[in-house]
C-alpha cells in the first residue's frame, strides 16, 4: 500500500503506526529551553522588518508568497548551512514502514548530504494560510517525520518538525512512538523572537548526534 503524506491525518497515523501524543515531553521541553540564547542587534532589525511585512500581508498572501517573503528569509537568517548538514527544499521523500509506503514532497528538510539528503533531522511543512485548508497539516508533517525516523541511522535520535498555518507556528518532536506538539506561536507578535530562538536551538541539538 502506498499513501502520500497529504492523505494522512494524525489520527490515522496514530491508529496505523501506534503513535501516542504526550504532554510535558522531555525532548520537546529540551528544544524549547531558549532562555540562554541571545539575538544580535542586526538579527533584531531583520526580524522586525520581516514581522512588519508579515503583519501587513499575511491575510492576503498565498502559499508561495508566504514562503518567499517571510519563511524563506527567516530560515536563511537562522543560518542552517553547516559543514555536516544543510537545508533541502521540495525533495521527494519516501519510506516503507511495515506494509505501508509513505511518500511525498518535504517543503524544507535539514539533513546530512551534499546533493541528496541522507540522514534527516528536521522536517518543515505546509506554508499554508489557515483559511481554505483542505488537509491535516499535523498529519502531513508527522508522515514526513515518520519517514525521517525510518531513514535515520541513529534510531534513538528525536526527529524535529514544524508546521505553519499563516501566522501560527507549531513545533513538533517525534521520538520512538511518542510525539508532542506545542501550542501555536504567533509570528506577528512577540513570539517571533522565541520562534527564531527555537529554530536556532536546532543547530546544537542536531550537532550532538553527528
Amino acid at each position: 500500500m502506498i499513501k502520500p503524506f497529504e492523505r494522512w491525518t494524525y489520527e490515522e497515523l496514530e491508529n496505523t503506526f501506534g503513535l501516542v501524543r504526550v504532554e510535558n515531553y522531555e525532548p520537546l521541553s529540551t528544544w524549547l529551553e531558549i532562555a540562554e540564547l541571545s539575538i544580535s542587534p542586526s538579527e533584531t532589525d531583520s526580524l522586525q522588518t520581516l514581522q512588519k511585512l508579515l503583519h501587513t500581508h499575511v491575510d492576503n498572501w498565498n502559499e508561495e508568497e508566504l514562503k518567499v517573503f517571510f519563511i524563506g528569509p527567516l530560515l536563511t537568517l537562522v543560518g542552517y548551512y553547516q559543514p555536516h548538514y544543510r537545508p533541502f527544499l521540495e525533495r521527494k521523500f519516501s519510506a516503507k514502514i511495515g506494509d505501508i509506503e509513505l511518500q511525498g514532497i518535504v517543503d524544507f528538510m535539514l539533513a546530512s548530504g551534499k546533493q541528496q539528503p541522507k540522514q534527516p533531522f528536521f522536517c518543515f511543512h505546509e506554508y499554508k494560510r489557515i483559511r481554505g485548508r483542505d488537509n491535516d497539516p499535523l498529519g502531513q508533517l508527522l508522515a514526513a517525520m515518520l519517514c525521517a525516523q525510518a531513514k535515520n541511522s541513529k534510531v534513538e535520535q528525536p526527529i524535529y518538525g514544524v508546521f505553519v498555518e499563516g501566522r501560527f507556528w507549531y513545533f513538533v518532536v517525534l521520538a520512538g512512538k511518542e510525539y508532542a506538539v506545542t501550542e501555536p506561536f504567533t509570528a506577528t507578535q512577540d513570539d517571533l523572537w522565541d520562534i527564531f530562538k527555537i529554530l536556532s536551538k536546532l543547530k546544537p541539538l542536531i550537532e550532538k548526534w553527528l
